[in-house]
């Protein structure tokens, strides 16, 4: 069953950029099938498709045969149909690539906007970033931005690089204007923050630069939960090695850890070291563990009180899992096998529900 089940999942791939609440839910399956059946478009018979799913705009599709998955990841995609009244640009990506296979978040750009042309700059970002999915640019600033995790991580590290770019510019002329006895009081911090409320949003603060005194790593919120719960002791023994602290800035999909110097010993190769660190535990899990989803929205009352209860006696059986509940669904994290064994555990309890919970 597990053979089949990782089959399966080579078969499928995650898309993202749908437009929600323009038509039917019925209208627009009907249109991603025939969008992904298309040789124009390399795809192939569609043997399921999730749609809609608990992240907005994101549908999973699995084809009958694994080379027409892969051949529609060489593609790009335009989603046109009569029933549309405009064309939507798609991206896709494989299912299994990542644990958390789509990160939706939201760009707050206005401090660049004296910088530079907003809409350059989003042009420039989508040639260099072609994972991710940009929508509309709003008058305020705001862009929605989906993709892959690690896409969404060198998004931020591309922004945090402009940003100190147009610091050091910034210092530049600074210096020239201000004398040398004035000119540290006038530096500028930037850095890239993530809000709980799925913002990042570069910020500009007076204050000393941040570059000598704080790093911030970028980590996936349920990469972040399983690191605390299952690898808490590594965690805090490499930043303790390093001379540093960490304040973990928790949002729904990303968690931004701030690193500080511990002591005045500290040194900025030490701050270095510590994210290079959190980064390769990261990666490490990444590459290692898997997430399913078990959505919750709409659910009544007793069967949301039904999951639980289900959730907890599973629990038992594997330590080693990761429930991380929120208010629309839960996510199980863990090992490959961990998780599909779990996921067959939680369906044997439902097998006699009405309606199936796990999509």
């Amino acid at each position: 069953m597990a053979t089949a089940q990782a089959a399966k999942l080579e078969r499928t791939i995650v898309v993202y950029g749908i437009p929600d609440g323009l038509l039917n839910t019925d209208i627009m399956v009907d249109i991603l099938i025939i969008h992904f059946q298309k040789q124009k478009n390399k795809g192939g018979d569609v043997e399921d498709i999730v749609y809609p799913t608990s992240t907005q705009g994101v549908a999973y599709i699995t084809f009958e045969d694994k080379g027409v998955a892969e051949n529609v990841l060489k593609n790009e995609h335009h989603l046109e149909d009569k029933r549309l009244h405009q064309g939507y640009p798609l991206k896709v990506s494989l299912y299994g690539e990542s644990v958390f296979t789509c990160v939706s978040c939201t760009l707050g750009l206005a401090p660049l906007r004296a910088k530079c042309s907003l809409e350059d700059l989003i042009e420039d970002l989508k040639k260099n970033l072609p994972k991710l999915s940009f929508g509309p640019l709003h008058p305020n600033g705001q862009i929605k931005v989906q993709g892959p995790f690690c896409a969404i991580s060198a998004l931020q590290k591309m922004l945090l690089s402009r940003i100190k770019h147009s610091c050091s510019e910034q210092h530049k002329n600074v210096k020239k204007k201000v004398p040398d006895h004035m000119a540290s009081t006038s530096q500028t911090k930037s850095r890239l923050s993530t809000s709980p409320t799925k913002s990042l949003e570069p910020r500009n603060d007076l204050g000393q630069d941040a570059s000598e005194d704080e790093l911030s790593v970028s980590l996936d919120t349920d990469i972040y939960h399983y690191m605390k719960k299952f690898r808490n002791k590594l965690y805090q023994k490499n930043l303790e090695q390093c001379d540093v602290v960490g304040n973990a800035s928790v949002g729904d999909e990303i968690t931004t850890i701030y690193l500080r110097k511990k002591t005045p010993k500290a040194s900025a190769s030490q701050l270095e070291r510590a994210k290079d660190r959190l980064e390769s535990l990261s990666a490490e899990l990444h590459s290692s563990l898997r997430k399913e989803r078990l959505p919750l929205k709409g659910s009544t009352k007793t069967e949301r009180q039904n999951r639980v209860q289900a959730l907890n006696m599973v629990c038992t059986q594997y330590p080693n899992v990761l429930v991380a509940e929120y208010s629309s669904h839960i996510d199980i994290i863990g090992s490959s096998s961990d998780v599909f064994e779990f996921t067959q555990e939680m369906k044997k309890m439902f097998r006699n529900s009405q309606k199936e919970p796990w999509k």
